[in-house]
């Protein structure tokens, strides 16, 4: 399940809304949702519920929007509004061909390629749990249309592009099960 919120809120009010949002899709399976429901953590810090270890989430929240993700398999998400891109993150983030992409465009499609890129590369790294300590250059991805390429082939992913492509919403779910 997939909810998406948009909601001008005060910075420090982000957290508790996507958390919100979480309480919402879990109650779809059934699960009461509060701050007192036992929680594990990754060796990363990744949260998982200790009493439904089949069932898996992840949130994210940045100025503006909110998003969640709860699916019977590990899963990230990541949501964004357009940012500028950036010469260093590319660099250092992106592959080759990722960064041929970006820059082939005219000038006004680059902000947006560049946090679809982005966007994809954090709900990767959030769903196998490791986070941007994992070397982002080393999974690309690019488009077919509306198809999502990527060099994982042992995930899945979509993105929303939402408020006349203001703000980016990327998903990746894991095919396998974690080792």
């Amino acid at each position: 399940m997939l909810l998406i919120s948009l909601k001008e809120l005060e910075h420090r009010e982000h957290h508790a809304h996507a958390h919100n949002l979480l309480r919402e899709c879990l109650k779809v399976y059934g699960i009461a949702y509060s701050e007192d429901t036992p929680m594990n953590k990754n060796d990363m810090g990744k949260p998982s519920l200790a009493e439904y270890p089949h069932i898996h989430f992840n949130l994210s929240h940045a100025k503006g929007i909110a998003a969640c993700i709860v699916s019977e398999k590990e899963c990230g998400i990541d949501c964004e509004q357009v940012r500028k891109c950036s010469q260093g993150v590319m660099r250092r983030s992106f592959t080759e061909s990722e960064r041929e992409l970006v820059e082939s465009l005219p000038e006004d499609q680059r902000d947006l390629m560049f946090t679809r890129l982005w966007t994809l590369k954090e709900s990767y790294v959030k769903a196998i749990g490791i986070g941007v300590s994992y070397p982002l250059d080393t999974v690309g991805f690019s488009f077919d249309g509306e198809n999502i390429i990527s060099t994982k082939k042992d995930c899945s992913f979509r993105q929303y592009l939402i408020h006349g492509s203001r703000y980016i919403v990327s998903v990746c779910r894991l095919n396998k099960p974690q080792q």
